[in-house]
């Protein structure tokens, strides 16, 4: 899922990315990319026991981020 917040009055380009990934032990992980468009950002990866554990707040970044702005 990506999501982009772009404007050009305040300088603002800005990318979200976020991906539910399954592990090799049965796992699952939310991975979060975040920076400025056109530039590599930061990655956080957290652990879930089940795919459903993951999905909850990857649901609440998303609410949050659409308060903010991105599309």
């Amino acid at each position: 899922m990506d999501l982009t917040r772009i404007d050009s009055s305040q300088n603002v380009h800005r990318f979200y990315r976020m991906e539910i990934i399954r592990g090799l032990f049965e796992d699952w992980s939310l991975s979060r990319e975040w920076g400025r468009i056109g530039q590599s950002g930061q990655v956080r990866v957290d652990w879930y026991d089940t795919e459903a554990a993951a999905k909850d707040p990857r649901f609440d970044i998303l609410m949050k981020k659409a308060r903010r702005g991105y599309e």
